[in-house]
């Protein structure tokens, strides 16, 4: 447990703003504006482009309000679970609560998203480190003996789900909120 609590320390300590920095230089980011704490990307782009950003901020931020309300109300026991220091499960459950909703009403949006990022980077590194499988295998395939889920019959763990986290946040944090969000309201021109 103390490797976990080490790993993570230095993961937000040095990796994260490593591969910020690095990131802001292979961009080539011309200025550091106010609009930086809605995207990378000082654009907010309307139509269906906006509407499919609106769909996607709304839908991940919902989603992250679900996965994050329970984790709030059991903090003890989500740690004991997945065998992680209290402290940072209460960060993570946090930051999935107050990062879901900054997404579905889209402010600050990518300071909404680089916690909760760095959250799933985290869960994948858990993940990686109890040896699960990228894809689990499909519960209809394994033996009735071999598996049960909390409820009977259920998916097997696997940092899939995490990933695709990933990805979809780091497409909101780059392309921003869209126009049908407060950031735009506030940063938009």
């Amino acid at each position: 447990m103390i490797y976990q609590f080490v790993l993570g320390i230095a993961i937000a300590v040095w990796v994260l703003p490593k591969v910020t920095v690095s990131v802001l230089a292979v961009v080539n980011y011309p200025f550091l504006g106010p609009h930086l704490v809605s995207s990378l990307v000082y654009a907010y782009p309307g139509g269906l482009a906006g509407l499919a950003l609106l769909l996607l901020r709304v839908s991940v931020g919902g989603l992250f309000l679900i996965h994050g309300y329970p984790k709030v109300l059991h903090i003890r026991r989500w740690a004991e679970s997945i065998n992680t220091p209290v402290f940072l499960c209460i960060i993570s459950a946090w930051t999935m609560l107050g990062g879901g909703l900054f997404l579905i009403i889209g402010l600050f949006t990518l300071l909404a998203t680089l916690p909760i990022l760095a959250s799933m980077l985290f869960a994948i590194l858990l993940h990686l480190i109890q040896g699960l499988p990228f894809v689990a295998t499909d519960p209809y395939l394994i033996p009735e003996d071999e598996y049960k889920g909390p409820l009977g019959k259920g998916e097997p763990p696997s940092w899939e789900k995490a990933l695709m986290y990933c990805v979809m946040l780091i497409a909101i944090a780059v392309l921003g909120p869209g126009a049908y969000s407060l950031d735009a309201a506030i940063f938009g021109r």
